[in-house]
C-alpha cells in the first residue's frame, strides 16, 4: 500500500496533549509521529525507560498515552519489552488473545546510549520482535543536564562545564545507530524532524511492520539542555541534517541507504552557533575547536557516502 503522509497526519492521536514535556521539546513530537506509524487496526504496548519522558506523560493516575503503558527502570527496557514481547506472542499461539499488538520500547539516550545498552543488546542478539525509539537529546536532561555517550565532543555539561580549563566534553559522541546494525537488525534508521515529518513518519512505520528486533534513533532536541529558544526546535533540526552532523539514512538487513543530501553542505559552526552549550568555541582562541568539530563532521560524512547504496 502506498504511503500517503496526508493520510498518516490524520489518524486520530494516540499520545494525547495535556502532558507535562517542555515547550521546544522534541520528546512529544517522537512520541505522536511513533504511535501514529501504527496501523489504526492494531493495538500496542509502550515500555518507556526512566526520563523526561517518563515523568512528563505518566503521573498516576494522568497519562498522556491512549494505549498500555509500562513505566520500566533506567536500565531494562528492552528486556521489559523482550518479557512483553515472548508473553504475547505464547498467548496468542494460544488463542488467549485475539488483537494484534505491536510491542514498542522508548527511551532516551541515558537509557539507550548508557545504562540501558546491556539490556537493548542482549534482546536485539536474541531476535525479539519489537521497536526501540531512541529519542536522543544528547545528556542526561532528566537529572540535570550531565554529559552521556551521546553528548558531542566540545558540548558543555554540568559534568563537562566549559570554563578557563576547559572546552567542554573530551569525546566524541558514541555511534550507536552503527552499533546496532552490527547487531544484525533487520531495520534501523536515523531520523529527526525535518520539513514535512515524511522522513521521520515512513521510518517509523517501516520499524514497526519489519518483523524481528528493529531500532529508529531519532535526535530530539532540548531547549534547556541545549540553550536554544522554544521555537527554534525545527531550525535546530534542520541546521543538524544540513551540516551532516545529523544524517539521514537506513539500514535494511544490512544494506545502507542514504535519505538526504544537501544540495550544499553548510560548515558546522551553523548548527552550533545558536545552542548555548557551544558558545564558548566561539571565544579568540577556541578556533581550534571548530576546526576539530568540523573535521569530524566531513570524516564521518565522507564514510557514510562511501557505504551508502
Amino acid at each position: 500500500m502506498a504511503y500517503v503522509l496526508r493520510e498518516e497526519m490524520s489518524k486520530p492521536e494516540r499520545f494525547a496533549p495535556g502532558h507535562r514535556l517542555c515547550a521546544g521539546c522534541g520528546a512529544g513530537i517522537t512520541c505522536r509521529a511513533m504511535m501514529r506509524a501504527l496501523d489504526p487496526e492494531d493495538k500496542a504496548v509502550i515500555c518507556n525507560a526512566t526520563s523526561c519522558l517518563e515523568v512528563s506523560s505518566f503521573q498516576y493516575p494522568y497519562t498522556a498515552w491512549e494505549d498500555s503503558y509500562i513505566h520500566s527502570a533506567f536500565e531494562n527496557t528492552a528486556a521489559t519489552a523482550a518479557g512483553v514481547e515472548s508473553a504475547y506472542r505464547l498467548k496468542k499461539k494460544k488463542g488467549l488473545i485475539k488483537d494484534n499488538y505491536k510491542i514498542l520500547a522508548i527511551g532516551g539516550d541515558g537509557g539507550t546510549y548508557d545504562i540501558g545498552f546491556q539490556s537493548i543488546s542482549g534482546a536485539f542478539e536474541r531476535g525479539h520482535d519489537f521497536t526501540y525509539f531512541c529519542y536522543d537529546n544528547e545528556a542526561y536532561m532528566n537529572t540535570g543536564t550531565q554529559r552521556s555517550s551521546a553528548t558531542p565532543v566540545f558540548a558543555s555539561a554540568t559534568t563537562t562545564p566549559a570554563g578557563l580549563e576547559s572546552v567542554g566534553k573530551k569525546q566524541v559522541q558514541k555511534d550507536l545507530t552503527r552499533i546496532i546494525v552490527a547487531h544484525g537488525s533487520p531495520y534501523v534508521a536515523q531520523t529527526t524532524f525535518l520539513g514535512n515529518f515524511k522522513d521521520f513518519h515512513q521510518k517509523a512505520h517501516r520499524a514497526i511492520y519489519t518483523e524481528g528486533p528493529t531500532f529508529v534513533n531519532v535526535l530530539c532536541p532540548c531547549p534547556r539542555g541545549w540553550g536554544y529558544d522554544a521555537e527554534l526546535l525545527p531550525e535546530i533540526c534542520k541546521l543538524a541534517v544540513e551540516t551532516c552532523f545529523w544524517p539521514l539514512y537506513e539500514v535494511v538487513n544490512g544494506v545502507y541507504y542514504l535519505n538526504y543530501e544537501p544540495k550544499k553542505k553548510l560548515p558546522i559552526e551553523e548548527f552550533l552557533r545558536p545552542q548555548n552549550r557551544f558558545r564558548h568555541m566561539f571565544k579568540p582562541g577556541n578556533e581550534w575547536t571548530i576546526e576539530a568539530a568540523q573535521k569530524y563532521v566531513d570524516d564521518r560524512w565522507e564514510a557514510l557516502l562511501a557505504q551508502c547504496e
